[in-house]
């Protein structure tokens, strides 16, 4: 059986918004936070989702939607179980990519820098903070490994579910990416989209404009 689907008519004009020099921050950070918190209060469901792209250490790519749970001015963290794909990837190589998509703004931003992981106590901080079920969530999936069944997962939960005081697993916990690059796209009109850069150069952020 052959599947065609003709997706030419699927279009949309951006009109909403422009991102113009005389009106962007100096600091990429402050920039992101101003779009983070116009995302919020559009209300979107979860703006700080983010799409994680990570490679091997021979270039081969791949790409998960992860949870934005801290940013300054040092970086973007998220957490995860060091032992899952993702995680084996950034052991090999730390060089990674976030991009975030708000479509109620019409708005998306890529970051891209190197990744490492976050302090101990951090860690230990935020997985105290987890809902119960899900520290036991973190204890019990060995994350990207194949499993027989849902119900493997669901019976390996009960064991573990009255155990008491539930510590951080040591195969679980945060990264930081630290940005040498953001790209700021702003969609306008006639696909003659907005697009800002900051690159990091010479110990200082450099803005461009790159044509759409």
């Amino acid at each position: 059986m052959s599947l065609a689907k003709d997706l030419s008519h699927h279009r949309r004009n951006y009109v909403k918004h422009e991102l113009v020099e005389g009106r962007i921050l100096n600091n990429p950070f402050e920039q992101f936070s101003q779009w983070f918190d116009d995302a919020g209060k559009a209300e979107m469901l979860e703006p700080n989702a983010m799409t994680l792209a990570t490679s091997t250490k021979t270039g081969k790519p791949s790409a998960r939607i992860v949870l934005l749970k801290a940013f300054s001015d040092e970086g973007f963290i998220f957490y995860t179980n060091y032992h899952s794909r993702k995680g084996v990837e950034l052991a090999e190589n730390n060089q990674a990519a976030i991009l975030f998509y708000w479509d109620a703004m019409e708005r998306q931003v890529r970051i891209e820098g190197v990744v490492e992981k976050v302090e101990l106590k951090l860690s230990d901080e935020y997985f105290a903070s987890r809902p119960y079920e899900s520290r036991l969530s973190a204890i019990v999936s060995e994350q990207s490994e194949v499993i027989p069944s849902r119900e493997f997962l669901e019976d390996k939960l009960e064991e573990v579910r009255n155990i008491g005081v539930v510590k951080r697993p040591t195969h679980w916990g945060g990264y930081v990416l630290k940005p040498n690059y953001f790209e700021f796209w702003q969609g306008r009109a006639s696909r003659l989209h907005d697009r800002i850069v900051y690159a990091f150069e010479n110990g200082a952020w450099i803005i461009k404009r790159l044509a759409p």
